[in-house]
């Protein structure tokens, strides 16, 4: 550049101009060929709603980052985008807006891509997909059948929540209230076929391997551990006082063997064989009922009331002798975890206590806290779950918790009830198989045919894939395809007489659940290559929120495995590091009427006071709590807004440097036009440079201090900033930055004041090196700069500057000065200074002067480039 840059920047310019250059250069084409070490950034890909919103932003400009940087250490990159296109929202739409769900998807997906190209995504988008290409589901297809073949699928009836309404099985998520989420009819819950992948043969491997994963949050390994479930327990038989019909004994489940001494009730499933046999009678029949009503997520069960019915019956208490327990149905209990059954120990379970209180129970109290009285030690509101010693329980007395249990199991084993083992030690897992079936159509069909003669045949490979209709109706309640007058009707492969496909389609959470593994070859004839797939995997840093922690995940783990037996794939885990990123939260607004405004309908005013009024009629809003974007609360930015008035980069520089990327980033005026000052000051100086560097450069000279303060601040920056973006510390590799520009802003008046061929040619260093660390994070600003400094080539191809190990190490050290033992001051020497500089720069300091009072010290010690002591 000959000329000083004098207008401001604009991005409105700039940033179109620099991404069609990209796009001409094929610049983020990746090839599976290429000899460079793979990396591999992969962030969440998104549903196709129809709109981006502001987390989008911060989430994919995190992973941008860190792909343009890798690609700028000579990584071979891929950086891909696709769509999580199926689901039910697309059929809403369909029945709201009478437009097919397949329009839908791709109108949206085509105004999301446009979004997302807005703000300069490195992104390889040759290798993108949606989830509805039948290109896609086919090979998911193909990967469901290779699955059933290794017996990892299996058909069997299971409890699912049931819309009437709809008609259709409900995610424990969509039952609210006990209410279907969009019809809010009563959920029942009904036995169907389904589908399910057994998860729960991968439980111990799973858990075990969560210790391998150092590069995951440990919160998110910790939930995952949760959801698994892993517990030691006792499996224990109660017998009936009584026979009842076939019924000679209760086998519960517990953890806490150690308690049981105890025990003031037994409970049981809704869902139990004895509460069946039991349904005879009104109010458990009433109470089953009302049971079922009330959804099967966990969540919702922990939540509830705790509610039973009692039987009539009653065990034996297995320890005391002649006393019995009362037999419920329980609201609490379910039946697929352990047995189906639990005893209550009310004093150390809170679920039991909250039963107990409520039945009139008793608590009796049998594990006394360290140090506690046991003539006073009672359980009130709250039940003791804590360590100490077994008391009340006879020949458990003075035993802490693990012996206790120990002690209890050896008691049981030796005893027997309708001739087994009374109690048996055992091992169970929370974590269920993964029913797979929904009665819906915007889903990838499910691969299989049902034979009267031939029973369940798996559709065969030649007659793959298996597409949905487009000619459906969406004007009655229930599965569209259960509806279509042909789609459903097919010859048995096997015996070629009639036969009905399977009309369920697959849980969304499939599509997810494999896709990174697809973008490694997103047009191959197989669900993978598996070279080239194991080359790419795992994904070296995958980056989404932390409400994906448990299912997605866990799932996105299970298919790796699954897929490693059949053969797609010869890796264990999908993503190596993992990174939750914060939410993006803004002000709430209200009217007097007490209705949500939007930020665009405000004007604030005040420095401390804020006062905030409409725009239009200037009547007082209330400023309201600081939460999440959500179109109900209006709370929104809209991003192509941002990216009209300030540009990408700045949305982008602004979603980095306000707040560290696991926390939630808040959105406000002032952070965004402080974000733009930043950019705009950057292009100044970048003009002020260039006008300098019209003249000639030569070596940096290290003897002149200017010179040599900014070339090692311009080395410990690139140092410092590579080592942030590598730990995805953007905020902290933002405020490196600022201090490089603050220091090169000094710089460049100190070589204007008195230029000298060193001056510039250091000035030249550093304002190269500037922008090359600007250029992941406002890479359109950073090609306009490289291209006014005259710089040959695309920013985003130069490799990242090389750091001087010499220009790292400090010059100076600060040396503590003490008098007689006590600290009085700090010098700052040259490192290595001679003893005679260093004890002058100690005595001259003012404290150490004002205690010698002019006399001579009687001694001076020094420890080189440590610490000195002035002996008075």
């Amino acid at each position: 550049m000959t000329g000083r840059v004098t207008e401001r920047y604009n991005p409105r310019v700039e940033e179109p101009r620099w991404q069609k250059a990209w796009d001409e250069a094929k610049t983020f084409v990746v090839r599976n060929d290429d000899q460079r070490e793979p990396y591999y950034v992969l962030e969440m890909f998104p549903y196709p709603s129809g709109r981006i919103h502001m987390g989008h932003v911060r989430n994919y400009t995190m992973g941008d980052v860190l792909a343009r940087y890798m690609r700028a250490k000579g990584r071979n990159v891929l950086h891909p985008m696709g769509w999580d296109a199926f689901g039910l929202p697309a059929e809403n739409a369909a029945m709201q807006n009478k437009v097919h769900p397949k329009s839908w998807t791709y109108a949206n997906i085509e105004a999301m891509r446009k979004q997302l190209k807005s703000i300069g995504l490195g992104i390889d988008w040759t290798r993108e997909f949606a989830t509805c290409d039948v290109e896609y589901y086919s090979q998911q297809q193909k990967l469901f059948i290779d699955m059933l073949r290794e017996g990892l699928v299996t058909r069997r009836k299971s409890k699912v929540n049931w819309d009437p309404v709809d008609m259709t099985v409900l995610a424990n998520e969509q039952v609210v209230d006990g209410r279907g989420w969009r019809s809010g009819a009563i959920v029942e819950q009904r036995e169907l076929n389904q589908w399910a992948f057994k998860v729960s043969e991968f439980a111990e491997e799973l858990l075990e391997a969560l210790d391998t994963l150092d590069q995951w949050p440990e919160k998110v390994r910790t939930m995952q551990r949760n959801w698994i479930g892993k517990s030691e327990g006792l499996r224990l038989l109660f017998e009936l006082s009584a026979p009842y019909k076939d019924f000679t004994s209760i086998e519960v489940f517990t953890t806490r063997p150690d308690t049981i001494f105890g025990a003031s009730f037994i409970a049981i499933s809704a869902d139990h064989p004895l509460a069946k046999a039991l349904s005879d009678q009104p109010a458990v029949a009433a109470f089953i009922a009302e049971t079922h009503r009330q959804g099967t997520a966990t969540e919702t069960i922990d939540k509830a009331e705790k509610l039973g019915v009692f039987t009539g019956l009653h065990v034996n208490h297995p320890v005391k002798p002649g006393a019995t327990l009362p037999v419920y149905v329980a609201n609490f209990v379910l039946m697929d975890y352990g047995t189906g059954a639990i005893f209550g120990c009310p004093a150390h379970d809170q679920r039991d206590l909250d039963f107990a209180r409520r039945y009139g129970l008793p608590v009796i109290p049998v594990v006394l806290p360290e140090g506690a009285d046991p003539e006073e030690f009672e359980v009130e509101a709250e039940a003791y779950t804590g360590p100490g010693r077994a008391y009340h329980s006879e020949f458990l007395d003075g035993l802490d918790v693990d012996a206790a249990k120990k002690k209890i199991a050896e008691y049981f084993a030796q005893r027997s009830v309708d001739n087994r083992p009374q109690g048996v030690v055992e091992t169970n897992y929370r974590l269920r198989d993964w029913g797979v079936s929904r009665q819906r159509y915007w889903g990838c069909p499910i691969p299989v045919i049902h034979c009267e003669n031939c029973g369940t045949v798996p559709v065969p490979d030649k007659d793959l894939p298996v597409v949905l209709p487009e000619d459906v109706t969406f004007d009655r309640p229930g599965n569209p395809l259960d509806h279509h007058p042909t789609w459903k009707h097919v010859a048995c492969p096997k015996c070629a007489g009639p036969a009905m496909r399977e009309t369920d389609t697959m849980d969304t959470f499939v599509d997810s659940s494999w896709y990174f593994a697809r973008f490694t070859a997103p047009h191959a004839d197989t669900p993978t290559i598996p070279g080239v797939a194991n080359n790419w995997l795992p994904v070296d840093q995958y980056i989404g929120g932390v409400e994906h922690a448990i299912l997605h995940l866990l799932y996105s783990r299970f298919f790796t495995r699954a897929m490693k037996k059949s053969g797609h794939l010869n890796i264990d885990e999908p993503f190596k590091g993992l990174f939750t990123q914060g939410m993006v939260v803004h002000e709430t607004y209200k009217d007097q009427a007490g209705e949500w405004l939007s930020p665009a309908d405000i004007l604030i005013s005040g420095g401390d006071n804020r006062t905030a009024v409409h725009a239009k009629t200037g009547a007082a809003v209330e400023i309201g709590s600081i939460e999440k974007m959500s179109k109900s609360k209006k709370n929104v930015v809209d991003p192509d807004e941002i990216v009209r008035t300030y540009g990408a980069d700045t949305a982008r520089w602004f979603m980095l440097s306000d707040s560290p990327p696991e926390r939630d980033v808040q959105w406000t005026e002032a952070g965004i036009e402080g974000a733009s000052r930043f950019l705009q000051r950057v292009w100044k100086l970048v003009g002020d440079a260039a006008e300098l560097l019209a003249q000639p450069a030569g070596e940096p000279d290290m003897s002149d201090a200017e010179t040599a303060a900014i070339r090692r601040l311009a080395h410990r920056t690139v140092a410092n900033v590579g080592t942030d973006l590598e730990g995805l510390r953007f905020n902290r590799a933002v405020a490196q930055i600022y201090e490089l520009a603050n220091g090169l802003t000094k710089f460049t008046a100190t070589t204007v004041a008195a230029s000298t061929p060193g001056r510039v040619g250091a000035l030249d260093e550093g304002v190269s090196r500037l922008i090359q660390l600007v250029a992941p994070m406002m890479p359109h600003l950073a090609e306009t700069c490289w291209a006014a400094l005259g710089k040959s080539g695309l920013v985003v191809d130069a490799p990242w500057p090389a750091v001087d190990p010499a220009l790292l190490m400090d010059s100076s050290v600060v040396i503590p000065v003490q008098v007689n033992g006590k600290r009085r001051g700090e010098i700052t020497v040259p490192k290595g200074s001679a003893n005679d500089l260093v004890e002058k720069e100690a005595l001259s300091l003012e404290a150490v002067a004002r205690m010698l009072e002019g006399k001579s010290p009687k001694k001076v010690v020094i420890v080189p480039d440590r610490i000195v002591n002035v002996v008075v």
